[in-house]
């Protein structure tokens, strides 16, 4: 539960096709415990957190004789939850974030608004489809499911690049730059930032 100052989260989620449990924390040092039973998605979640400086320990065990969909996105649902729980009421975040990610030949841009009015454009192409095991097109159902349940506004565009790899990485590690930025406390923001007076 998050509480006070510390923005940390526990959520658990058991369904017939998944069981995953996470512990965040959003003032981390990026230090992370990993496992979901799908070795590249376990890579970019690290990515994500050493890179977003975010505390991440996360188990967990879907139907992957079945395939790898339902544990990628329930993960992006889990997640989402989890750092919408650490934010609380976003007093004094920074709100917006962006970064251009540069990942050998590829280039990826990723832009955030904590808003609580969740959104995802995804403009990515990819010639080949496969990651070892990890299906890339599932890059996006994650990111909307984390974005629908983090409650944010999401940009994701590809510029330019060849490798799925690079692309894929550079998406995962663009996300937790970006997010890292927004969720930041700015001390010149007093209350929310916004003028509606709620987000």
């Amino acid at each position: 539960m998050s509480g006070g100052d510390r923005r940390i989260a526990t959520v658990e989620r058991k369904t017939k096709e998944t069981e995953i449990s996470i512990e965040f924390n959003l003032d981390g040092t990026g230090e992370y415990d990993i496992s979901t039973g799908i070795p590249f998605f376990n890579h970019m979640l690290e990515s994500f957190a050493r890179h977003g400086l975010f505390d991440l320990r996360l188990r967990a065990k879907g139907d992957l004789d079945v395939d790898t969909h339902h544990t990628i996105e329930d993960v992006g649902i889990v997640l989402g939850q989890a750092v919408k729980e650490a934010l609380g009421t976003t007093a004094g975040v920074r709100r917006y974030g962006f970064f251009v990610l540069p990942m050998a030949e590829a280039k990826v841009d990723v832009a955030i608004d904590v808003s609580n009015r969740p959104y995802l454009v995804y403009r990515v192409e990819c010639a080949n489809d496969r990651i070892e095991g990890f299906d890339v097109s599932l890059t996006e159902d994650f990111l909307y499911a984390f974005s629908q349940n983090a409650g944010l506004d999401l940009h994701v565009e590809l510029r330019y690049g060849k490798s799925p790899h690079h692309i894929v990485e550079a998406i995962f590690k663009g996300l937790a730059r970006a997010l890292r930025i927004s969720v930041e406390r700015d001390p010149r923001v007093v209350g929310l930032p916004t003028v509606k007076g709620a987000l």
